[in-house]
């Protein structure tokens, strides 16, 4: 029998105080031989008790030994998969995310699935956790929904194949050495831009169903707009640096915010108030059937689905052409 590959887990992680026992409890509960597995966390000089609750964790499970620390100066999240894979021994790299639980077989079925195709980087589907208070609800059925999110591979439930990027995602080692790692630039999009250069390289990525990972959104409209902005904003130097464009869901967002100004714009030239209407108008009716729908499975989260949506799609289209902006020739 052919020996299972050692597997490294790398996570990233800065102030995640609230959820990193779930997290890292999932990483280390995993049904994958122990002696197989090394954990590195990389702390992005958290200011709560992350550290502290990353060893209280290991140590209730006899766990120290597979799990250290390493320090990441730059906080930002490639830098600290960097670290991580400066330091792993793994054949396998495998990435999680602080605000994410994995189900107990992920590992296993990454291993497995790497073995049975010809991916360079395989991932699967993102769960997105709901009960976890009415805002918090709100943005993971905004999240969830394809109209919030557009039509990511990994959130629908019927893809399986080749696809152009994943969640998160484990990597044969030697993909690194080939195409280079995470590039530090980026503080967002990373993933993204790491994955098209595999691609581009040749290499391919495979998204699986049976891979499932849950995932914990922001608990307030304001971190929600940080995180989408960011998204916007960085995904413009993405398209620089790489050479792509953007897919056709990512520039709706951009479009929506300069029809909103320009008619806005017009209507107070003209001063005619009733053209600012032209976009926001249908745009208003259509977030509201949209969170109706997104809204089905959890009803009370109604009201502030809409108002995710909007904070959403403004926050990336502003961040876009803000970034057109900053990163202009």
């Amino acid at each position: 029998m052919t020996e299972l590959p050692f597997v490294s887990v790398l996570m990233p992680v800065r102030n995640e105080a609230m959820f990193i026992e779930t997290s890292l409890g999932a990483v280390l509960g995993q049904d994958y031989p122990s002696d197989r597995i090394e954990i590195l966390v990389i702390d992005g000089r958290s200011d709560d008790e992350t550290a502290s609750l990353v060893a209280s964790t290991a140590s209730a499970v006899g766990a120290t030994e597979r799990v250290r620390v390493l320090c990441n100066e730059k906080v930002t999240t490639a830098s600290g998969l960097n670290i991580g894979l400066a330091e792993a021994r793994g054949d396998v790299i495998v990435r999680v995310d602080g605000h994410c639980v994995i189900a107990r077989d992920y590992v296993s079925r990454c291993v497995n699935a790497l073995r049975r195709t010809d991916a360079d980087n395989v991932g699967g589907a993102q769960r997105v956790s709901l009960g976890r208070g009415a805002v918090t609800d709100a943005i993971a059925l905004a999240i969830a929904s394809p109209f919030g999110s557009g039509n990511a591979a990994y959130r629908d439930p019927a893809r399986e194949g080749y696809v152009e990027t994943v969640y998160l995602g484990a990597f044969k080692r030697d993909v690194f050495d080939r195409v280079g790692t995470y590039d530090e630039e980026l503080v967002r999009a990373e993933d993204g831009e790491l994955n098209l250069r595999i691609i581009q390289s040749g290499g391919r990525v495979w998204l699986d169903r049976s891979i499932v990972v849950s995932y914990e959104p922001r608990r307030t409209l304001r971190s929600l707009w940080r995180q989408y902005f960011e998204y916007g904003f960085y995904k413009v130097r993405l398209m620089q640096k790489r050479g792509g464009f953007a897919a056709a869901r990512q520039l709706v967002p951009p479009a929506f915010v300069a029809g909103v100004i320009a008619t806005g714009f017009g209507g107070v030239v003209l001063r005619r108030p009733v053209l600012a209407l032209l976009v926001a108008g249908p745009y208003a009716a259509i977030v509201v059937v949209a969170g109706l729908v997104a809204s089905r499975r959890r009803p009370p989260a109604f009201p502030l689905v809409p108002i995710a949506f909007a904070t959403m799609h403004v926050a990336w289209g502003v961040g876009f052409w803000y970034g057109m902006w900053r990163w202009r020739p």
